[in-house]
């Protein structure tokens, strides 16, 4: 779920602060992204959701989120909204998410 070399590569390279207020900084951005996929996905932006999501989730270590949701970009690319479900995509960030953050 959480790739735990990848979280520590990053701790090295940008240091213990400056890697908490990424980790703050990530999950305040993915919430806000979240929220809006739950509250009424827009298709105009449903890709570039995806996008980021995958982006910004397999640069901390989300790997599994990070793969659902290049899943996700890929299909709203072809246009086919529709066909991406988006509850695994909330259910494996409130579990990666809750992983992350009691460090298991």
């Amino acid at each position: 779920m959480i790739n735990w070399t990848r979280v520590n590569e990053l701790k090295a390279e940008i240091g213990e602060d400056d890697f908490a207020e990424v980790a703050v900084l990530f999950l305040e951005e993915v919430e806000e992204v979240i929220c809006r996929l739950k509250s009424a996905p827009k298709p105009d932006l449903f890709e570039q959701d995806m996008h980021f999501l995958k982006s910004s989730s397999l640069n901390l270590g989300f790997d599994q989120l990070s793969k659902l949701c290049g899943e996700g970009e890929r299909e709203a690319a072809a246009g086919n909204y529709d066909a991406v479900p988006l509850a695994p995509v909330f259910q494996t960030y409130d579990a990666s998410k809750q992983a992350f953050l009691s460090g298991d």
